[in-house]
């Protein structure tokens, strides 16, 4: 059956400036850093916080993420690499594919609570922040599957079927669902989400995190279910499916128990921030205060009385100046 429309895949991942390779996946998830720290960066700043704060964060919880990520996906398909007739220094092979998400939130919290540790700041804070822009990151790096012909559904006919030509590894060519791109618009929408609720229910101490991350689970249980690859089955289930489960209730968990006990928003969440703003009026209020201490130290006593007599005696003069002026006319 010839299919008239389809998401074709690109027929290499890789292209070479010289000796040096550029790869798809790799700009993938370098992109998705940073959409997700301009973005964070706007939303911490319109929460109270300096600019360049989660940056300097991400310093530290963008290489413990990747780490963790890999971490995640090497324990979990060890066969992979440490099976018969396999090599397994293609556990550090990060460019050719491989990092769960999971690992890489929890690494990734783990460096982001040693950089706000750093600078005092409340990581619950920081997590609100950057929860859209982590879902963002998170639909950018998908394409990253896209360059590398991995991670796709099952079978169809579907005009937007992915049609992949790649047959390393085990594949079959032929027309599958885009999995890689079903969560990338999950991705898109639960960004989408996270900020509308952010905005109308004013969400603090980390539950637009929490938010975002039951919502993510919602969406990767079913686009799970789709995939065909390999992974290992406890009752009947993909082993992500369960962890999307478990980690779903601990967020849903989490928002309702915070709730209660910590309503509303962090009134500070960078130290300093406030207080250098409540010094520097208070700097200009004693400039002030100086200024008038100095006339008034200027003027001697009594000088009040001077200027009002003095004034007194300039309007009598205009007035009789006038009276003479009208008299002549």
């Amino acid at each position: 059956m010839e299919e008239l429309a389809y998401i074709p895949s690109p027929s290499r991942g890789v292209l070479y400036l010289g000796p040096i390779p550029l790869r798809g996946y790799a700009f993938c998830i370098i992109i998705g850093v940073f959409v997700a720290v301009w973005l964070g960066n706007k939303r911490w700043i319109a929460r109270g916080g300096r600019a360049g704060t989660v940056a300097d964060i991400a310093v530290w919880a963008v290489p413990f993420g990747l780490v963790g990520g890999r971490l995640y996906h090497v324990i979990t398909d060890y066969e992979l690499y440490f099976s018969q007739g396999r090599d397994w220094v293609d556990a550090f092979k990060v460019w050719q594919g491989g990092l769960g998400i999971w690992g890489a939130i929890a690494l990734g919290a783990l460096g982001a609570w040693i950089g706000c540790r750093r600078r005092g700041i409340p990581l619950p804070a920081y997590a609100d922040a950057v929860a859209p822009g982590i879902a963002l990151a998170q639909a950018c790096g998908r394409w990253g599957n896209w360059f590398n012909q991995e991670l796709y559904g099952k079978e169809t006919h579907v005009p937007w079927a992915l049609h992949i030509t790649s047959s390393t590894d085990g594949r079959v060519p032929g027309y599958y669902h885009p999995t890689f791109l079903y969560e990338s618009l999950w991705c898109i929408g639960v960004a989408v989400l996270v900020i509308w609720a952010d905005k109308r229910f004013k969400m603090g101490h980390g539950r637009a995190f929490a938010l975002y991350v039951a919502a993510y689970c919602l969406g990767r249980a079913w686009i799970e279910y789709m995939r065909v690859d390999d992974a290992h089955h406890f009752l009947g289930l993909r082993l992500n499916d369960w962890t999307a489960g478990i980690v779903f209730l601990l967020a849903v968990a989490y928002i309702v128990v915070s709730a209660k006990k910590r309503p509303g928003r962090e009134a500070v969440i960078e130290p300093g921030v406030t207080d250098g703003a409540t010094d520097a009026s208070g700097g200009e209020e004693s400039s002030a205060g100086e200024a008038d201490a100095e006339v008034k130290d200027e003027a001697p006593d009594g000088g009040k009385d001077e200027v009002k007599d003095k004034v007194k005696d300039e309007t009598e003069d205009e007035v009789k100046d006038d009276a003479e002026s009208a008299k002549k006319s």
